[in-house]
């Protein structure tokens, strides 16, 4: 498909398809044809290849073939706390684990075609992980930058991928801009978070929420918000199956952001159109640290989706995402990543203020695997060690009798 991009807020367009942000400052996003997009013309291919027609590129080769396609389930034991009626989409089944593959899937291989043999990205966490994936499975290179204090276990998930890892000192959150630069100056493209190309691929999530759902559309798609890109993809989707005349009443989107950083959701709160950024002395330590980000560089645009939707934001303790996690794993069999559990933290909050009842359908979009998190869980175990001789008179102890 031919490549044009435009800003959400002013409507400029561009023919320079390697821009990244507005003259106007906002991050622009790739525009696809969809008035004509049908779900039968999605033809038969796997995962978000599916919609081939709608994204910017071919079907590459590589990792990328396996992104997207994650299942949306139903998960009634989770209806009570979220006050609806709950499904997940698991987007922890990606090939690295976490919703940034669909973006890389479309980032990573549209930059080799252009002829950049050298990507990197500014991430500790999922998004490094993600790019240094797609890059090794197209044999290109990676430069991933890191703060200086990133942790043993994120260092040893990025690194298996063998990029080349640079630590960096001082304001690790000003690397956003300083990556742009360097893609001006030097032989590399930096996929920042939220590069055009990533913006297209996470738009698929919701092109298979709204697919499952047809002919309906879901009430409430729940989203943890960091920079505002996840957000900014699933509101371009929303626009393109608006389009399309797929969709009449959008599903309303509900981001859930930390209340150790939370610019979002005190500019939502305030009616302001741009978020502002939080100062070091604002912000505090989370648990939830992949969604701490004190300045989203696409909090504007995620604000507009919101508003746009008739959605909400709110930010959620510490406290609420351990809560939201232990359940997502023992009422609704999902392991997930702190960042992920705000989702449910959130929507319960949201339905406790009347904004969600009880006969809506709400989609809580857990964006990250927690098998690769260590450490945020409970620590404090109980358990027992029991001889295997003793065991039989052990057990009988414990499990009721049959037919009970």
């Amino acid at each position: 498909m031919s490549v044009s991009l435009s800003c959400h807020r002013c409507e400029t367009r561009y023919d320079d398809d390697t821009r990244v942000r507005c003259d106007c400052g906002e991050p622009l996003w790739i525009d696809a044809e969809t008035t004509s997009f049908a779900w039968d013309d999605c033809g038969n291919r796997s995962g978000m290849w599916r919609y081939e027609a709608a994204l910017p590129i071919d079907r590459p080769d590589g990792v990328a073939r396996a992104a997207g396609g994650t299942p949306l389930v139903r998960s009634p034991g989770l209806d009570d706390v979220a006050g609806g009626r709950v499904f997940i989409k698991d987007e922890g089944e990606n090939p690295t684990g976490s919703y940034k593959d669909r973006g890389s899937a479309v980032a990573v291989p549209r930059t080799i075609a252009a002829g950049d043999d050298v990507v990197g990205t500014v991430s500790y966490g999922n998004m490094a992980i993600s790019t240094a994936a797609h890059a090794t499975s197209l044999d290109r290179e990676c430069i991933v930058f890191v703060p200086e204090d990133i942790s043993p276990v994120r260092l040893e998930l990025i690194a298996q991928y063998e990029p080349t890892v640079v630590r960096v000192g001082g304001e690790y959150g000003a690397l956003y801009e300083d990556a742009l630069e360097l893609s001006d100056r030097l032989p590399i493209t930096a996929l920042v978070s939220d590069d055009p190309a990533r913006i297209s691929g996470y738009k698929t999530a919701l092109f298979e929420i709204c697919e499952s759902f047809a002919p309906e559309t879901p009430d409430v798609i729940a989203l943890p918000a960091s920079s505002g890109g996840f957000a900014s993809g699933v509101w371009l989707g929303i626009r393109e199956l608006e389009r399309a005349g797929l969709i009449d009443e959008p599903p309303r989107l509900c981001l859930v952001q930390t209340a150790a950083s939370d610019p979002i959701t005190r500019a939502f709160e305030d009616g302001s159109t741009d978020p502002t950024p939080m100062s070091s002395d604002e912000t505090g330590e989370t648990i939830a640290r992949s969604i701490g980000n004190p300045d989203p560089p696409s909090g504007a645009r995620a604000l507009s989706a919101v508003r746009d939707t008739d959605g909400a934001v709110v930010s959620v303790t510490d406290d609420e995402i351990r809560a939201a996690q232990r359940r997502f794993a023992v009422e609704g069999g999902f392991c997930v990543e702190p960042a992920s559990a705000t989702t449910l933290a959130g929507v319960s909050r949201l339905a406790d203020r009347g904004e969600i009842s009880a006969a809506e359908s709400i989609v809580l979009v857990p964006t990250g695997t927690g098998f690769k998190e260590l450490g945020t869980g409970e620590t404090d175990v109980a358990t027992e060690t029991v001889h295997r001789t003793d065991l039989a008179d052990r057990l009988e102890s414990l499990l009721p009798p049959r037919g009970e």
